[in-house]
Protein backbone atom coordinates (compact mmCIF):
# COMPACT_ATOMS: atom_id res chain seq x y z
CA UNK A 1 0.00 0.00 0.00
CA UNK A 2 1.36 3.13 -1.20
CA UNK A 3 2.10 5.62 1.55
CA UNK A 4 0.79 9.34 0.43
CA UNK A 5 1.46 11.01 3.84
CA UNK A 6 5.45 11.09 3.49
CA UNK A 7 4.99 12.81 -0.01
CA UNK A 8 2.65 15.32 1.08
CA UNK A 9 4.99 15.84 4.69
CA UNK A 10 7.88 16.15 2.13
CA UNK A 11 6.66 18.42 -0.05
CA UNK A 12 4.98 20.71 3.02
CA UNK A 13 8.21 20.43 4.75
CA UNK A 14 10.41 22.05 1.28
CA UNK A 15 7.37 25.19 1.14
CA UNK A 16 8.07 25.89 4.77
CA UNK A 17 11.46 25.49 5.01
CA UNK A 18 12.04 27.48 2.16
CA UNK A 19 9.75 30.02 3.41
CA UNK A 20 11.92 29.88 6.55
CA UNK A 21 15.04 30.20 5.82
CA UNK A 22 14.51 33.32 3.35
CA UNK A 23 12.00 35.27 5.83
CA UNK A 24 13.57 34.21 8.85
CA UNK A 25 17.40 33.08 9.19
CA UNK A 26 19.34 36.30 9.06
CA UNK A 27 22.77 34.50 8.71
CA UNK A 28 24.54 35.73 5.58
CA UNK A 29 26.38 32.27 4.92
CA UNK A 30 22.65 31.20 4.40
CA UNK A 31 21.61 33.60 1.48
CA UNK A 32 21.40 32.39 -1.67
CA UNK A 33 20.27 28.82 -0.93
CA UNK A 34 17.67 26.98 -2.64
CA UNK A 35 16.01 23.95 -1.07
CA UNK A 36 15.49 21.37 -4.01
CA UNK A 37 14.07 18.51 -2.11
CA UNK A 38 13.18 16.46 1.18
CA UNK A 39 13.19 13.13 1.81
CA UNK A 40 11.22 12.18 4.93
CA UNK A 41 11.69 8.49 6.31
CA UNK A 42 8.56 6.61 6.40
CA UNK A 43 8.15 7.34 10.60
CA UNK A 44 8.36 11.13 9.46
CA UNK A 45 11.15 11.12 12.60
CA UNK A 46 13.66 12.34 10.05
CA UNK A 47 13.83 14.51 7.47
CA UNK A 48 16.89 15.86 5.21
CA UNK A 49 16.68 18.45 3.14
CA UNK A 50 18.41 18.48 0.14
CA UNK A 51 19.86 22.31 -0.75
CA UNK A 52 21.78 23.69 -3.94
CA UNK A 53 23.85 26.96 -3.85
CA UNK A 54 25.18 29.48 -6.48
CA UNK A 55 28.85 29.00 -5.84
CA UNK A 56 30.55 25.83 -6.51
CA UNK A 57 33.69 27.01 -4.16
CA UNK A 58 34.73 24.47 -1.69
CA UNK A 59 35.39 27.13 0.87
CA UNK A 60 31.72 29.35 0.42
CA UNK A 61 29.76 25.66 0.30
CA UNK A 62 31.42 24.47 3.78
CA UNK A 63 30.23 28.27 4.93
CA UNK A 64 26.81 27.46 3.86
CA UNK A 65 26.89 24.11 5.40
CA UNK A 66 27.98 25.54 8.61
CA UNK A 67 25.14 28.34 8.56
CA UNK A 68 22.94 25.98 7.61
CA UNK A 69 24.06 23.93 10.79
CA UNK A 70 24.04 26.44 13.09
CA UNK A 71 20.71 27.44 11.99
CA UNK A 72 18.89 23.91 12.24
CA UNK A 73 17.22 24.57 15.62
CA UNK A 74 15.55 28.06 14.38
CA UNK A 75 13.96 26.33 11.25
CA UNK A 76 12.82 22.80 13.05
CA UNK A 77 11.37 25.83 15.93
CA UNK A 78 9.38 27.26 12.94
CA UNK A 79 8.66 24.43 11.39
CA UNK A 80 7.06 22.79 14.61
CA UNK A 81 4.42 25.84 14.67
CA UNK A 82 3.78 25.93 10.83
CA UNK A 83 2.87 21.90 10.25
CA UNK A 84 0.53 20.28 12.18
CA UNK A 85 2.33 16.80 12.84
CA UNK A 86 2.37 14.91 16.37
CA UNK A 87 6.16 15.40 16.55
CA UNK A 88 8.58 17.81 14.37
CA UNK A 89 11.11 15.73 12.15
CA UNK A 90 14.90 15.80 13.17
CA UNK A 91 16.30 17.91 10.06
CA UNK A 92 19.86 17.36 8.50
CA UNK A 93 20.61 19.90 5.33
CA UNK A 94 22.66 17.64 2.88
CA UNK A 95 24.12 19.57 -0.31
CA UNK A 96 22.24 18.36 -3.69
CA UNK A 97 25.44 17.84 -5.94
CA UNK A 98 22.97 16.24 -8.91
CA UNK A 99 23.08 20.30 -9.77
CA UNK A 100 27.17 20.60 -10.46
CA UNK A 101 27.23 17.46 -11.64
CA UNK A 102 24.66 18.83 -14.83
CA UNK A 103 26.35 21.55 -15.04
CA UNK A 104 29.78 19.73 -14.98
CA UNK A 105 28.26 17.50 -18.55
CA UNK A 106 26.42 20.69 -20.05
CA UNK A 107 30.34 22.38 -20.09
CA UNK A 108 31.69 19.11 -21.36
CA UNK A 109 29.40 18.34 -24.00
CA UNK A 110 29.85 22.10 -24.92
CA UNK A 111 33.45 21.36 -25.42
CA UNK A 112 32.84 18.48 -27.44
CA UNK A 113 30.71 20.26 -29.65
CA UNK A 114 33.44 23.18 -30.07
CA UNK A 115 35.82 20.23 -30.78
CA UNK A 116 34.07 18.85 -33.23
CA UNK A 117 33.77 22.09 -35.53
Amino acid sequence: MPNYRVGRVSQEIQKEVTDILRKRVRDPRVEGVTVTGVDVTGDLQQATVFYSTLSDDDQAVKETQAGLDKATGLVRKELGSRLTLYKTPELKFSRDESIAYGNKIDTLLNQIKREEE
